[in-house]
């Protein structure tokens, strides 16, 4: 995942071309190899948005950095990285994941995507019959089922579905069900069709699905649930906390809010949610479907108001409570556009995609069929091709031409061989005309699309330059791997020694050991320090005062520094209990069992810290040698006039 990641950022950074023609402008050359002026200049307007460092948008400071990139990249070449297996198959893998966004047809794909959005946007509620059959069913099993139905589709038309449901259901053979409101993805394409195209109250005629044939009562249909903007309390439930269970503090927290306490000051001060208690608890804004927990957004769309409250619950996360802050309608068709688009070609109804992008391919790649081949293919099978142990004829003719595809010739040997490697034990019988169709499409279409990945550097001025991009991204994960990161395991002394001429730099701040005390009442809070003065602990005071179901007081115990959710930022660190101090909405008091002082860590203590900053050294080190190794020329005149040019845009 590292590695992906580290590439993909280099990608961001370095977003390389492919080719450079001679004519261009040399800004500056490594070891002879020029590197272009207008490689530089769209790499920089590129990411001048993009990266947050300000030095980095000066042209003489980014210089320097592509400068240093093109140095490991030519080590990196140079060490022969580029010809390593693991590299060759990476690539490979990328390749051919990059080239599914490539080998599509967009008109298609549009359509299909603006038909989601609809979808997406309007939600559906049916009931079903299903009549199972098996893929291999007979013609006349399909007759039966298909007249069974039209007989149930006329009696739910006046009986109801409900007297059909219960006459009919028996959860083996025939399926009655209640599915409830469903929108875009929730089901098979071809049943999604059917639901989004029968109008309410009436019911489909049957239709064909892989699960078999069904007729669809469409019962009702709304706008979708749209978004919500909600913030939460969470408690894991996999927590190790001496005072209680997360349960028992969740129920804790919930009477705190309804005794008026801030929902958000609570948030800050007892989630276990730091990706958000920080915010109040504040989530950001998602629609149904996109969170990974169903429990968590059941009960957010259950609050109708902005400002409700949820009861506390358990998620797979731990214990929550909800707030609503905002509701909206389904996004924009230009917001949710790249999400649909993706779900689109996950999806049973991107073989529509498909038999779009096939029949362009034979189109642009005048595909040759041999109208011989399928006959000779029918006469040479035979049962065993249903049993596993069909061989192609000892007379076989091989070298025949089967198709021909642009410049690549597909012979009988192929599609034989295609043939005999996909037989199985448990092939449906069928025709074998049928067979013989069925599996020539299916190797004709394989191929096509083969054909245009294998070529689509050629065809594709971007997708080779992204190829580029990611080549030279790994090249340079793999030799800082090398080179840099696994410093660590080699480079033990020297790290020791780094530590040593180093030590003033890793320091423990200063931090207490303490029980922090919060209330919302300021007498109450008294009260905790008074007792907290005579030696109570916390779970005796929290029996007196949290009585009758009421919860005046929580508790914090543990190790803390200044930068802690439950201390005030002025808190003194002195051992003993503090004075109030006013935090968020509420109080705090403090019993300070004992002041940690500032003190050096130990080379265990900061061994990460050390080796990354070991690690920096070390790269600056290299960077030099690379630059003896690899000299670089500026062509200073090349590059006053891309400041120039930078400073008029």
């Amino acid at each position: 995942m590292f590695r992906f990641i580290y590439v993909l950022l280099c990608l961001v950074v370095f977003n390389l071309t492919q080719a450079q023609t001679a004519d261009k402008a040399v800004l500056f050359t490594v070891a002879d190899t020029p590197v272009y002026s207008d490689e530089f200049i769209r790499i920089f307007n590129k990411n001048l948005d993009l990266v947050k460092d300000e030095s980095q948008k000066d042209v003489d400071s980014y210089l320097k950095l592509f400068v240093s990139y093109k140095l490991k990249i030519k080590e990196a070449q140079a060490k022969g990285l580029d010809t390593m297996p693991t590299y060759l198959r990476e690539l490979g893998n990328y390749k051919s994941q990059l080239a599914k966004n490539y080998l599509t047809d967009t008109k298609v794909t549009d359509a299909l995507v603006e038909e989601a959005y609809h979808r997406t946007a309007n939600e559906v509620k049916a009931s079903h019959v299903l009549i199972r059959l098996d893929d291999n069913v007979s013609p006349q099993d399909t007759l039966n089922a298909y007249n069974e139905l039209i007989k149930l589709r006329s009696r739910i038309l006046k009986e109801g579905f409900d007297a059909v449901q219960k006459d009919v259901h028996n959860g083996k053979t025939v399926y009655a069900e209640n599915l409830g409101y469903f929108s875009a993805f929730k089901m098979v394409y071809d049943f999604e069709n059917v639901a989004y195209t029968t109008k309410v109250n009436q019911v489909s005629m049957p239709f064909k699905t892989r699960f078999g044939y069904h007729i669809l009562l469409v019962e009702d249909a709304r706008p979708s649930r749209g978004e919500r903007t909600v913030a939460h309390i969470m408690i894991n439930n996999k927590r190790d906390d001496k005072l209680e269970d997360a349960e028992t503090r969740i129920h804790e927290i919930y009477k705190k809010i309804q005794q008026g306490e801030s929902f958000e000051s609570l948030a800050k001060q007892f989630s276990e949610d730091k990706s958000s208690s920080g915010n109040g608890g504040k989530l950001a804004t998602f629609g149904g479907g996109q969170l990974s927990s169903i429990e968590f957004e059941d009960v957010a769309f259950s609050l109708k108001n902005n400002g409700d409250i949820s009861e506390p619950f358990e998620s797979g996360f731990g214990w929550h409570i909800i707030k609503l802050l905002d509701k909206s309608e389904v996004s924009d068709f230009e917001t949710i556009k790249p999400e649909l688009e993706a779900r689109v070609k996950r999806d049973s109804r991107s073989q529509l995609i498909n038999t779009s992008i096939v029949n362009t391919l034979k189109e642009r790649y005048k595909v040759q069929d041999n109208p011989e081949a399928l006959a000779y293919f029918e006469s040479i099978m035979n049962e065993g091709y249903f049993l596993g142990s069909w061989q192609l004829p000892k007379d076989f003719t091989g070298a025949k031409t089967l198709v021909v595809i642009d410049k690549k010739t597909l012979t009988y040997e192929d599609f034989g061989q295609y043939l005999f490697k996909n037989q199985r034990r448990a092939t449906p019988r069928k025709p074998f005309n049928v067979l013989i169709k069925d599996y020539y499409e299916a190797f004709l279409n394989a191929n096509l699309m083969q054909y245009q990945e294998e070529n689509l550097e050629n065809e594709s001025e971007e997708f080779a330059h992204i190829v580029t991009e990611y080549r030279d991204g790994l090249l340079l994960f793999d030799l800082m791997e090398n080179e840099i990161w696994n410093s660590s395991k080699t480079d033990s002394i020297a790290i020791q020694t780094f530590y040593t001429a180093n030590k003033s730099n890793y320091n423990w701040s200063k931090r207490i050991d303490a029980d922090v005390a919060s209330a919302s009442n300021k007498n109450t809070i008294k009260t905790v320090k008074k007792m907290l003065e005579s030696g109570q602990t916390p779970e005796e005071i929290k029996e007196k005062l949290n009585a009758n179901g009421s919860i005046e007081v929580i508790f914090t115990s543990g190790i803390m520094d200044k930068s802690h959710q439950a201390l005030t930022a002025d808190m003194v660190f002195e051992k003993g209990v503090s004075k109030i101090y006013r935090h968020e909405s509420a109080y705090v008091v403090a019993n300070i069992k004992d002041v940690l002082p500032e003190a050096p860590k130990t080379f265990e203590e900061a061994k990460g810290q050390i080796i990354s900053d070991y690690q920096v050294v070390k790269e600056q080190q290299w960077l030099q040698s690379l630059e003896q190794k690899y000299p670089v020329q500026i062509n200073e005149s090349v590059l006053n006039n891309i400041k120039a040019k930078l400073k008029s845009n």
